[in-house]
């Protein structure tokens, strides 16, 4: 918790209109203090004195490159008031003044890059720069290929697209949404791969046996669970000792509106609160935080976790009787009572 001075301090470095300018620049670029001037044609000196602050402050880093210093928000060692307060602050920002200095930004990046060998301007920052072929999309589709994956949930699969990418590397891969309508356009879409099954089901009942699954994937539905914590228990159950989840979902947020918007049940979750019921569940939790930050308003943070269950079964508080659930038999389906559609 900060106190009354470095509060005052942080909100007094905020208040000031160019630094707020370079702050919304850095945190989007690496820059030099020659590039800056150009962007927002406020005199060198200034620019200089302003950075100072800032990096006194903790809010930016510097980097040396040959007689150039180069300067961008460390948002990785910002403190989390410090992140929280800008987050704050930023997400509301809407001005003609910053607008005007995104585009010349892009011009100086531009102009940048024309005048020297590409690989030599964004040495250090290629992952903000596009490049022919360098895509996250390209790059996710390449280590796919190292991958070998037994039988996998993935649970709220939707119309398949991530299914498209994992189930060929899959022994067996089974898409799980409570939307007959998804269901239908992930089968068409897979249709070809005899390896999927598709199963219009309820998340926090997975109809299938007991440790069913190498690996569970959930990614992007846990905001609509009406019970996480079951769903969570659920998802245990269902994976072998020392099976995998990998769950993807949304920060804590107050964006009510939009949760409204797409139908959410919940604001996202805090991760050291995801990890506890994790815990509880019985997983082994390698890493659940903030993995990523979207880069359109509201900047929502995404959080990844990835569990174990353990190889050792663990003394666990008695289940309610598990009826057909364990059950070789055809597994039913949480709508209609069928047995799940295998690909032709």
């Amino acid at each position: 918790m900060s106190d009354l001075a470095a509060t005052s301090g942080l909100l007094a470095l905020f208040a000031d209109p160019t630094r707020m300018r370079l702050l919304r620049l850095l945190e989007a670029h690496e820059l030099s203090v020659a590039e800056l001037t150009r962007i927002t044609a406020v005199p060198q000196p200034r620019v200089s004195t302003h950075l100072g602050k800032l990096k006194d402050a903790g809010l930016i880093r510097d980097r040396r490159v040959g007689t150039s210093t180069f300067y961008r928000m460390d948002a990785v060692r910002l403190p989390e008031g410090v992140r929280l307060a800008w987050r704050a602050i930023a997400g509301q920002l809407d001005d003609a003044v910053l607008a005007d200095d995104a585009t010349h930004c892009d011009e100086v990046i531009s102009a940048r890059v024309s005048a020297t060998h590409w690989a030599d301007a964004v040495a250090g920052q290629m992952e903000h720069h596009y490049s022919p072929g360098r895509t996250w999309e390209a790059t996710a589709r390449a280590f796919v290929g190292l991958v070998h994956l037994g039988d996998v949930l993935d649970v709220g699969s939707g119309d398949g697209v991530i299914a498209q990418l994992l189930a060929p590397r899959a022994r067996r891969y089974v898409c799980l949404d409570r939307s007959a309508k998804v269901i239908d356009a992930a089968a068409a879409r897979l249709g070809q791969l005899a390896n999927v099954e598709f199963v219009c089901g309820d998340m926090h009942d997975v109809p299938v046996p007991d440790a069913s699954f190498d690996h569970v994937l959930s990614f992007s539905v846990l905001t609509y669970a009406d019970d996480p914590t079951r769903c969570i228990a659920e998802w245990f159950r269902v994976l072998r000792p020392g099976g995998s989840l990998v769950l993807v979902t949304l920060d804590e947020h107050r964006h009510q509106e939009l949760a409204d918007a797409y139908e959410h049940l919940h604001c996202g979750f805090e991760p050291a609160q995801l990890a506890e019921t994790l815990a509880a569940a019985g997983f082994d939790v390698d890493r659940c935080d903030v993995a990523a930050r979207e880069r359109r308003k509201p900047y929502f943070d995404v959080v990844c976790a990835f569990a174990r269950r353990p190889d050792v079964a663990t003394p666990r508080a008695p289940r309610r009787p598990a009826n057909d659930r364990t059950s070789t038999a055809a597994p039913r389906t949480g709508t209609g009572g069928q047995a799940p559609r295998r690909s032709p």
